[in-house]
């Protein structure tokens, strides 16, 4: 660093651009991160106290003699010393520095996001060897294991109250679609155990999704904090556009309409599911007919369920009229089967209304959230996983995939600093 004026610094570099275009690419990235650390040395210094006593509460608190830190940065670890405050009966301490400049445990604010970040997309290992061949900056597994456990146990001490708004949106938002899900993880003591995932997207009235929430839950018994993160989205979001109806769309499980049904308007179930009830009852019905007649049969049928007005009612009536007494055991179960699930689903089948209303009829949104938001980082080769550990990737990846979520998550740490995270 050759000059400093207030904010303004000037670092000279040196760097040696020999050899190969590679090697001196290595050269320059290992100048530049020399450099980021220089001058986060100097940024972090901005935020320090000038040794004098403070008062805090009423309280007279004094500075010890300056300590040296190291912190971790994007570019590497910049060596600061810095003033620590207590008062004069001891106990805990309290550092101007790293209240100012949002230290989060030992990281600057981008080092903190950039692990959480490549964390939620890939395993510690992955994230080591990103930084590594890609940033020229070494760390450890447990770096990144630690610093992101940290930033996720923020994002969930602050679910309750640092509510995030929607996108802006040029277009009125008419309904609101909410669904629940599951999907199954690998835990640590071998057994396989459901994962919760719940998604709350905004309709215009022509049924086009402009936004989705995507929520995420590690395995627990009774799902109680997954169904009060939901209420409380939920909630937030009727704040936001008191007008719009509400449609919950699901399988037919029932503990997901349990849940759904005191908080929708319109109960919708999921096309794709009804679906392939309407193709078992096709294998019954054409058990040893030509493909060609079956193949016919089942468009027409899921076509009629789709675009007519009555078409689960009849389907129903079908099935209910075909006589099976001379047909096998494992025949007739089938088309049992499917009378049997559209017998109770009858009432959220109207899928002709749901279309013409502009609401949505198929499960996607959510389905789509199981392999997103879980399967594709939670289920990897040889993964098991803690309650806590699945929770703090599901609290990252949801928060990334909720759209404008992330950058507003780092805002509010900007704004209102980094709150103490009691039970981490």
């Amino acid at each position: 660093m050759t000059k400093s004026n207030g904010t303004v610094v000037t670092i000279e570099l040196t760097v040696d651009i020999g050899g190969t275009m590679l090697q001196a690419e290595e050269a320059i990235c290992a100048a530049l991160n020399e450099a980021g650390v220089a001058a986060t040395a100097a940024a972090l210094t901005r935020f320090d106290a000038d040794g004098e006593p403070i008062d805090i509460g009423g309280e007279k608190w004094t500075a010890k003699t300056p300590e040296a830190k190291y912190y971790q940065t994007p570019y590497g670890e910049a060596h600061v010393s810095r003033y620590v405050y207590q008062r004069s009966i001891g106990g805990r301490t309290f550092c101007p520095l790293e209240q100012g400049a949002r230290i989060l445990r030992n990281a600057t604010p981008r080092f903190a996001r950039m692990m959480a970040h490549k964390l939620s997309l890939g395993s510690a290992a992955d994230v080591q060897r990103d930084m590594q061949e890609n940033h020229g900056r070494p760390i450890s597994k447990l770096l990144a294991q630690e610093l992101s456990a940290f930033v996720s146990a923020v994002v969930q001490a602050r679910e309750e109250t640092w509510h995030y708004a929607t996108p802006g949106l040029d277009e009125d938002i008419t309904t609101v679609g909410v669904g629940i899900d599951g999907s199954c993880l690998l835990m640590c003591e071998g057994q396989w155990r459901e994962a919760m995932t719940g998604t709350i997207s905004l309709y215009d009235r022509a049924g086009d999704r402009h936004h989705t929430i995507y929520l995420g839950a590690a395995p627990e018994h009774g799902k109680h904090r997954f169904y009060e993160r939901m209420e409380r989205e939920m909630a937030h979001v009727k704040q936001l556009y008191p007008q719009a109806r509400w449609i919950g769309i699901a399988d037919g499980a029932p503990g997901n309409w349990e849940f759904l049904g005191p908080y929708v308007d319109e109960q919708v179930l999921d096309f794709y599911h009804a679906s392939e009830y309407v193709t078992q009852a096709a294998d019954a019905l054409f058990e040893g007919c030509p493909a060609a007649e079956r193949k016919a049969w089942l468009e027409q049928s899921c076509s009629s369920l789709k675009h007519d007005w009555d078409g689960a009612a009849r389907l129903l009536a079908q099935w209910k009229q075909t006589g099976t007494r001379e047909w096998k055991k494992e025949r007739s179960k089938l088309l049992a089967e499917s009378v049997r699930y559209f017998e109770n689903h009858l009432h959220q089948m109207h899928y002709k209304r749901y279309a013409d209303m502009g609401w949505p009829i198929g499960s996607g949104v959510t389905e789509a959230a199981c392999k997103t938001l879980v399967k594709q980082r939670l289920c990897r080769a040889g993964m098991r996983w803690t309650e806590q550990g699945a929770q703090m990737i599901l609290s990252l990846r949801a928060l990334l995939l909720s759209e404008t979520r992330w950058d507003q998550f780092w805002h509010k740490i900007e704004q209102y600093g980094v709150p103490k995270i009691v039970n981490y």
